[in-house]
């Protein structure tokens, strides 16, 4: 049996299974997966196999089941045997949030492990976090350092016993131990816990220790504590994720909707997005720093035991009901897992560390997950809960491996018909988030077994993604891949399509390489695995001073203002909000074309319409503008309509059509000097940009008789742009391809670099001059 079927309760089944059915033999695990040998009866045989799949246990994923007859041995009882070394590679599971039985055990006074911070069974716990090697026995966990007490043996050894063989077991008696560092005192324990709800309580911020690392954490009601985190993460506006005590809580803090309910009580216990109605008070308050200028909250539920008792159990003193839980890390840097590189680092930050001994082995951040209007789920980032899940690919491809991207990296390993994204890494600015980057690529290469024989990578000469790349290929090719036909490639993978037919693809973000050296990111390619074609793009306008003009978006206005023939009067907010001086600098920058890259990126033309409107003109993160222009939006008046269109200039001969935002920016401009509240010229621009994107489409369609749209890239994270682009292409006749898999931005980035890598590879044959670096294909 193959599949994700160690850690996870299989062997005890097939044990049940094989006594239920009278059945003789034994089952072990090995690094391939499970492997059993059964004799008995000819239909009671077949029956077992039958039942393999359709009886799995719950968190088991069986991807294939291989059987061979073997002459009877005459055996009797059946086994469960030790591991087998060597064979192929399994696939172990994602860490899981605390099961319903071990929570009842976690509050039962009765139960041995009652209040125990580290309860876990086959159904919950910790295990990709935890793994060193395989096969997936207790000696390679970092659970290899603590000894089973007896009655840990006992249930660690019974197969008729949930615990059975659970990596993670552990008791009072013989587990790790918590520990809280505060000032110069020392608590273990129930005093440790005791004392840590006292000080969140009171306003303090604490490191607490997690399963894929450590969190920071305070009472998100409580403005001076979350203020003080914001200042200690130098995290000016980024929201921050909320853990709330319960449901009923979380219900309290925003409206859930069914679909939300299910992914924040569900066993991957992701953060979830949840819409925040602006016209009903919330019943729970949060402090507005939480997340100032999002139209969303993140939201997750307890998911370890641990976190379950810092909001106590029945009988405990109130404290807060809602934590602010965010990555121990200051912004930009990776996240911490090391227990002395925590009181190291964090212990400005934070007023007290809440800690264990039980190492983490690979760090794992929480993953965020939206809902759509429609129930329908898409991640936004993909990380703990799960990975290493494989996803299925569209074609067979080689042992290969993708860097992704150097803004919220993520990369790919792959082989046959089976990719491996891994966790979320970061941004690969910092040193020590590359260097986490390559620790990340060899682990979870060792626990695929994939040996890539060949590399892709972003085709931007600056990345550092793709530096690391080149140093690494050797011999083996590299294939570099345009940053948009990467992202319409991995939409179409996450979609299940296998290329033989090309998409309208539609990439919209911030910055991608393009093909005339210019910053692309307002594209519509026609694309498949093989190639693409521009057919459209927004237009280019200068980027003055590159990263100047992604920190303060004020000079994005300016420039798109200049480029439509818009005066700079002062009147407009984003020309008051740039001095006198810088706009004379800017003014000359601009005449003469001095470090003025043209872009036609579509993340800055939202950029530029936030500051026009005065809702954002410095940003200190990544879409910061943009998210706050989405919020102005999502609260103006229901059915709001669009009133602005883009304008279109046909390319020459049989050039890309140029989508033009002059029109719109002038529009915008004279609703503001009519008094026109910002909620609704924000809703009217992204009625606008639907509108664009269905007339590049239509103009697409007609010229290709393409029918089928991919929506992707960074922008389309944002809810109102995604269903309103949705809708009218549905309206217009067109299929919409969208994420549901793997995140749009540069999260999902690299599976379309390794697909679009591999088809050229098979293109180019065995023939290849090795470790030469190949560019992706362009159609005629």
């Amino acid at each position: 049996m193959r599949g994700v079927v160690q850690g996870v309760g299989f062997r005890p089944f097939v044990h049940g299974l094989a006594q239920e059915l009278g059945l003789a033999g034994y089952v072990a695990n090995n690094a391939g997966g499970v492997v059993a040998e059964v004799e008995g009866e000819p239909a009671l045989v077949e029956d077992f196999c039958a039942r393999l799949t359709l009886h799995a246990p719950p968190l088991a994923v069986v991807s294939s089941v291989s059987h061979r007859r073997l002459p009877p041995l005459g055996s009797v009882g059946f086994d469960i045997r030790p591991s087998e070394p060597g064979g192929e590679h399994t696939l172990i599971p994602p860490d899981t949030a605390l099961c319903a039985v071990c929570l009842r055990e976690l509050g039962d006074p009765r139960d041995r492990r009652h209040r125990h911070p580290f309860i876990t069974c086959t159904h919950c716990g910790p295990r990709y976090t935890i793994v060193t090697a395989l096969p997936y026995d207790r000696p390679a966990t970092t659970m290899a350092g603590f000894e089973l007490c007896d009655p840990c043996t006992a249930e660690y050894t019974d197969p008729g016993d949930r615990r059975f063989h659970a990596q993670p077991l552990a008791c009072p008696g013989c587990g790790p131990r918590l520990r809280l560092t505060h000032g110069k005192k020392r608590l273990t324990e129930a005093e440790a816990l005791e004392r840590a709800r006292e000080l969140l309580a009171k306003g303090a911020i604490l490191a607490v220790k997690g399963i894929g690392g450590y969190h920071l954490a305070c009472d998100a009601t409580d403005s001076d504590a979350v203020t003080r985190l914001r200042a200690a993460k130098r995290r000016d506006g980024k929201p921050f994720a909320v853990m709330a005590a319960d449901l009923a809580t979380a219900r309290d803090i925003a409206p859930v909707s069914a679909a939300g309910r299910r992914l924040l009580t569900g066993h991957r216990a992701p953060v979830v997005l949840v819409r925040r109605d602006p016209r009903t008070p919330p019943r729970l308050p949060l402090a507005e720093a939480v997340c100032p200028d999002s139209p969303d909250v993140g939201l997750m539920l307890p998911y370890t035991p641990l976190h379950r008792l810092l909001f106590g159990l029945p009988g405990d003193p109130p404290g807060p009901r809602a934590l602010v839980m965010t990555s121990g890390n200051r912004s930009g840097e990776p996240i911490v897992t090391d227990d002395a590189e925590a009181h190291r680092r964090l212990r400005g930050p934070a007023d007290a560390l809440l800690w264990h001994d039980r190492p983490i082995h690979v760090p794992c951040d929480d993953s965020v997950v939206r809902v759509r209007a429609d129930g329908s789920a898409v991640p936004v980032r993909r990380s703990r809960g799960y990975v290493p899940e494989p996803l299925a690919l569209p074609f067979a491809v080689p042992p290969a491996l993708a860097a992704g991207g150097d803004l919220k990296n993520v990369f790919c390993l792959a082989r046959e018909g089976s990719a491996w994204l891994s966790q979320h890494i970061g941004d690969l600015a910092e040193p020590a988030t590359l260097a986490a980057f390559g620790r990340a690529v060899d682990h979870l290469s060792a626990l695929t077994g994939v040996r890539p024989r060949l590399l892709a990578a972003d085709r931007h000469p600056a990345y550092r993604s793709s530096a690391w790349a080149r140093d690494h290929a050797g011999d083996r090719p590299l294939h570099l891949v345009q940053h948009h036909h990467a992202h319409i490639a991995s939409a179409m993978a996450d979609a299940g399509l296998d290329g033989t037919a090309p998409v309208i693809g539609v990439a919209f973000d911030g910055t991608g390489y393009g093909d005339d050296d210019a910053v692309w990111g307002g594209e519509v390619l026609l694309a498949d695995y093989d190639g693409y074609r521009r057919l459209a793009h927004l237009a280019y306008v200068p980027l003055p001073g590159g990263d100047a003009a992604v920190r303060n978006p004020y000079r994005m206005a300016l420039s798109h203002l200049r480029a439509a023939d818009i005066a700079w009067d002062p009147d407009l907010p984003c020309v008051s909000a740039c001095t006198e001086r810088e706009r004379t600098v800017l003014a000359a920058q601009l005449e003469r074309g001095v470090a003025c890259v043209p872009t036609s990126s579509m993340g800055r033309l939202f950029d530029a319409v936030s500051s026009l409107i005065g809702v954002r003109h410095r940003a200190d993160h990544e879409a910061q503008a943009a998210v706050a222009l989405e919020a102005r939006a999502a609260a103006a008046p229901h059915g709001t309509a669009g009133s602005y269109a883009f304008g279109t200039r046909d390319g020459d001969g049989d050039g890309p059509l140029t989508l033009d935002p002059a029109p719109v920016l002038r529009a915008i401009v004279a609703d503001l000097r009519d008094g026109c509240p910002a909620e609704v010229v924000a809703a009217r621009f992204h009625h606008a940009v639907a509108g664009a994107v269905v007339t590049a489409c239509a103009a697409a369609r007609q010229r290709t008789t393409v029918n089928t749209v991919a929506l992707t890239g960074g922008v389309f994270a944002n809810a109102v742009l995604e269903d309103s682009c949705t809708r009218a292409l549905r309206t217009a006749g067109f299929t919409v391809v969208r994420h549901g898999r793997v995140p749009c931005g540069d999260g999902g980035l690299a599976l379309g670099q390794l697909l679009v890598a591999a088809r050229a590879h098979e293109r180019e044959g065995a023939g290849d001059v090795p470790g030469g670096s190949r560019q992706g294909d362009q159609r005629p």
